[in-house]
């Protein structure tokens, strides 16, 4: 109970000291407030910025397999880029023999000119698919329906369009049961396909029209083209792993591999770039931090400066409370808290003004980082530092004072 006294004490005569000199305290701390301010502002930035990119990759599937046919160098001499791209029977085998997988959908990709009435537009990429591409992509029909086994089976000529395509074409509103020319064909629209805008770095940007066809129909206009990819769904997320032995397993062994040769198709699984990426942001994080934090390391060096200098101007009073009867630890304990506070001043202030700049940057019009907030981790450890950087370059004045002679600092002038 006494030592809280005693510390309270100290507390408040620490303030009276800093507000005496308050213009004085305020140059003094500031490089502990631009080095919070920066720390603040970086990491609110790194998370608004972490943020955005997880919940692209969440538009884009957290569960998505991607798929495609790959020819190593190795491998140049003894195949061709067409006979790696993948085969439909390829693809059917996976279905049935790669557990992990729950879906997956071939994608059939060709460049047609599309027409409806005197509205044309070339070199339209028309793409084929399987019923099973809506749920892998999580892009659901917002009118009309979606391809059916049926279509995929009687390779029927219908299409399905996006919000863009109805703009470009100048469709009807509700355009299902328009008939629209695909490479000279009539395609039947029976849906309309929802539009998922992602950043421009994942893809997306400016949309464009899109045309679907059941994945038979595009085969049946152009024989001569090949499977450009193919999109799986895992059946949960901690199969990422697990699918790729699947995978190689089935295609190695289709595809007559030896053990020494290099595979001819690649597989990659969104959970695994979303791991690497909270490990890159993190590292990233780090680094930027202790790069800003350079500036608390001078901020400390102006604390023990100034302490140095408080130690010298009150030398009188320091020999007058030790005559009597200050012991030196008070004398010590003095003057550590007046560090120490002095550094939670100009982290308070640093706090405040990163908060602000990280709000500013939230309400911009269009902000790259809508989503940018401070975590409580930053806060907690830009004060948890400022502390240490109080008791390290407070340490030595403080102990400079709790030795000075009482005799000799009541004689200093």
């Amino acid at each position: 109970m006494i030592v809280l006294r005693l510390l309270l004490q100290t507390v408040v005569l620490a303030i009276s000291q800093i507000w005496a000199n308050r213009f004085r305290a305020v140059l003094t701390t500031l490089g502990v407030i631009i080095g919070v301010a920066a720390i603040i502002a970086v990491v609110g930035a790194m998370t608004g910025a972490e943020r955005f990119i997880l919940s692209q990759f969440e538009k884009i599937g957290t569960r998505r397999v991607f798929l495609d046919g790959m020819l190593p160098d190795s491998m140049r001499t003894r195949t061709t880029w067409r006979e790696v791209q993948l085969k439909e029977r390829e693809i059917l085998a996976m279905l049935e023999h790669c557990p992990s997988l729950e879906k997956i959908s071939p994608m059939y990709y060709g460049g047609y000119s599309v027409q409806y009435g005197e509205k044309k537009i070339e070199s339209v990429s028309v793409v084929g698919i399987w019923p099973e591409w809506h749920d892998i992509e999580g892009r659901s029909v917002t009118m009309g329906r979606p391809f059916s086994s049926i279509d995929e089976q009687e390779r029927r000529m219908v299409c399905l369009v996006n919000d863009q395509a109805i703009v470009e074409l100048g469709l009807d509103a509700d355009p299902v049961g328009d008939w629209i020319l695909i490479g000279g064909r009539r395609f039947l629209v029976v849906g309309v396909v929802e539009t998922i805008q992602l950043a421009g770095m994942f893809g997306g940007g400016d949309t464009s029209t899109e045309v679907f066809i059941p994945f038979s129909t595009a085969r049946l206009l152009n024989p001569w083209g090949h499977i450009n990819m193919a999109w799986g769904q895992l059946r949960s997320a901690d199969r990422a792993e697990d699918v790729e032995g699947e995978v190689r397993f089935v295609l190695r062994a289709m595809r007559g591999l030896e053990p020494g040769d290099d595979d001819t198709f690649m597989v990659r699984v969104f959970q695994q770039f979303i791991d690497q990426f909270r490990a890159v942001a993190g590292a990233l994080t780090a680094i930027l931090g202790a790069i800003v934090s350079i500036s608390l390391l001078v901020g400390g060096i102006g604390i023990m400066n100034i302490m140095l200098v408080s130690v010298s101007e009150r030398t009188r009073e320091i020999g007058l409370r030790k005559a009597v009867g200050a012991r030196p630890a008070v004398i010590l304990m003095q003057f550590l808290v007046e560090s120490v506070v002095l550094c939670l001043m100009g982290a308070g202030i640093g706090w405040a003004i990163g908060q602000g700049l990280v709000l500013l940057v939230r309400s911009l019009p269009n902000s790259p980082l809508p989503e940018a907030s401070v975590p409580a981790w930053a806060v907690l450890l830009s004060i948890g530092f400022s502390v240490f950087i109080g008791v390290v370059f407070g340490m030595f004045p403080a102990i400079k004072a709790a030795r000075l002679d009482p005799i000799v600092a009541l004689r200093h002038e």
